[in-house]
């Protein structure tokens, strides 16, 4: 496999190996606040709450933004979760959203490859995928990104940061750094995989080159920042 922590391949290897833990774990190490970040990324969409639109989760992991999406817009009619990851999919149905099966579609792909059907979605969201794509794959993922929605869609996608501003950056790099390797060495049987949180989220940044990607492929985006900057939200449409 490679070394290459942005190759497709070596993204599917992290999130299969600790797709068992992740949606427990990753609330514990955020203490609670990847949830209410999802929660904010649903709010970022301009739909219209009754609306029976359907729309595409991209990089959906095990799909911890459905219950947010589903109560924030009731009669969505389906969401098609697309996630590298088989492991992710796998948990993602068989323990947590049995009950919603008949309204989400999954799809085994690469975001950045993926044939879905051009102008096919009313929306879009993303939570927590973009830290691992490059500059270069950030470009290739906003024009995938315009090319699925459809004219006037909206979309809303949330990431984790390095909040460079911060006062308190040092505590916060130490935490992912020093702390959380530590925690997954003695408490998750030596795995390693959610430590490359910190490196993704430095390399990630504020997301500048989401930024520049979304507006490079023609939508029209504003951002949100989160907690002194520790996560942004890219919100907004598909130009008609």
């Amino acid at each position: 496999m490679s070394n290459d922590i942005y190759d497709p391949n070596f993204v599917a290897g992290v999130f299969d190996r600790c797709s068992d833990s992740y949606r427990n774990w990753s609330a514990v190490a955020s203490f609670g606040l990847v949830r209410a970040w999802r929660r904010a990324c649903v709010k970022g969409l301009t739909l219209p709450k009754d609306t029976q639109a359907s729309g595409v989760d991209l990089m959906a992991g095990t799909g911890e933004a459905w219950p947010h999406l589903l109560a924030e817009f009731p009669r969505i009619a389906n969401v098609t979760a697309v996630d590298i990851s088989p492991g992710m999919h796998k948990h993602a149905m068989s323990r947590l959203h049995k009950s919603r099966d008949d309204r989400i579609t999954h799809l085994c792909a690469n975001m950045l490859t993926t044939d879905l059907p051009t102008a096919s979605a009313d929306f879009a969201i993303s939570t927590f995928g973009l830290k691992t794509f490059n500059a270069q794959q950030h470009q290739v993922f906003a024009d995938q990104l315009c090319r699925i929605l459809k004219p006037g869609a909206p979309f809303s996608l949330i990431e984790a940061t390095d909040p460079v501003d911060w006062f308190l950056r040092p505590v916060y790099r130490f935490y992912l750094d020093g702390v959380l390797p530590q925690v997954e060495r003695f408490f998750l049987n030596g795995a390693q995989d959610f430590t490359m949180i910190g490196e993704y989220t430095r390399n990630f940044g504020k997301g500048e080159t989401v930024l520049t990607a979304l507006k490079s492929a023609g939508l029209n985006v504003e951002t949100t920042y989160y907690v002194s900057g520790s996560a942004v939200r890219f919100s907004g449409t598909k130009p008609n």
